[in-house]
């Protein structure tokens, strides 16, 4: 398949890019900063702000699938990231005929998510870090599935939980709407979009993907995903 991927140049992005040139795939990686990206055979870039339809439109042109990884910081303020883009590139891939859309949302949007025996995560992470310091994040979030949901595209809303770094891909559980977990590998996630591509177990619903296998160190995963992004 030729797939475009958004949020090429973040974590995420990149992990896809990876897999899916592994697998076969044709990718087009759609960024604002292209020169970051190494040429490789079966990779191609476009040149996008994700909220700008024009660009968009010449981005996802002949492709197959949308594939989107876009990302944004928590912040204080209105987060507008997720649902502008889900807005240019729903309009842009009915315009094309493309139907399938996989993007990356979050356990957060489900309001039952709560991990089995996680009570630290439950009663103190979860309320400081993803309810508090991440809810104008968390709500653009719910703003962009609601987005898609209106379009007649067959689309995936992929929820992680917890996400950090890992070289390889585990042996992850996906489950509908969330799943009983804590944290993702970035490569059990992109692994979990590639496979549901083509799969189709989730299609016009939502997707939980946790890693089992592994688990994070929590100060280190803290400062990775916050202090030293900043």
């Amino acid at each position: 398949m030729r797939i475009a991927v958004f949020g090429a140049n973040g974590p995420t992005g990149r992990r896809l890019i990876e897999q899916a040139l592994a697998a076969g795939h044709e990718v087009v990686a759609v960024t604002r900063r292209p020169d970051s990206l190494s040429a490789r055979p079966g990779l191609a870039v476009a040149v996008a702000d994700a909220t700008d339809p024009a660009a968009v439109d010449a981005a996802i042109d002949g492709t197959d699938a949308v594939l989107s990884a876009l990302g944004a910081r928590f912040s204080k303020g209105t987060i507008t990231t997720y649902s502008a883009s889900a807005t240019v590139i729903t309009g842009a891939m009915a315009r094309h005929g493309i139907k399938r859309l996989l993007t990356v949302s979050s356990s957060i949007t489900d309001p039952d998510w709560r991990p089995t025996g996680a009570h630290f995560f439950n009663h103190v992470l979860d309320p400081l870090v993803n309810r508090r310091l991440g809810r104008t994040l968390h709500e653009d979030m719910r703003r962009m599935e609601a987005v898609i949901r209106q379009t007649g595209l067959d689309w995936t809303f992929v929820r992680p939980s917890g996400l950090f770094e890992h070289p390889v891909v585990t042996d992850y559980h996906t489950a509908e709407t969330s799943a009983d977990g804590v944290f993702t590998a970035r490569a059990d996630l992109a692994a979990s979009m590639l496979r549901e591509m083509t799969e189709r177990r989730y299609v016009r619903t939502a997707m939980g993907v946790i890693t089992t296998a592994v688990k994070p160190n929590i100060a280190k995963l803290i400062w990775n995903e916050g202090v030293k992004k900043k």
